[in-house]
């Protein structure tokens, strides 16, 4: 399993990267794994501002369907364009092109609260 060490993670798989005043979030390589095949990625939030551990979308394999949880509270200002076509790039490349949402980051103290990659490796 990889685990970048330069993103934070949450007890519910999702991972964050900070880039200024926005940040990206994903799912990590372990929850896509879990998962298997991914086939639909669903997130209506975009525009809204969302609490932190608020439900942002879902998102389908073959077998199930998980909701997605917002790691820090800020704004889903755009969705992965390249998702609605190629959902499986979470599953090819989950810390890079098959990243989810960026999102403002409406307070930075959040980050403080979310997991390192040796701790995030621990729970699992």
């Amino acid at each position: 399993m990889n685990f970048p060490t330069n993103l934070k993670y949450t007890k519910d798989h999702e991972w964050i990267r900070v880039e200024g005043n926005e940040a990206y979030v994903g799912i990590t390589d372990y929850a896509q794994s879990e998962l298997g095949e991914i086939v639909f990625v669903d997130i209506p939030t975009t525009g809204e501002t969302l609490a932190k551990e608020s439900v942002f979308g879902t998102i389908e394999a073959v077998k199930t369907v998980s909701d997605l949880f917002m790691p820090i509270a800020g704004e889903v200002l755009e969705t992965n364009p390249h998702l609605e076509e190629n959902p499986e790039l979470v599953n090819e490349d989950a810390y890079g092109k098959g990243w989810l949402i960026r999102i403002t980051v409406a307070d930075p103290a959040e980050l403080n609260e979310l997991l390192s990659a040796a701790e995030y490796e621990e729970i699992i």
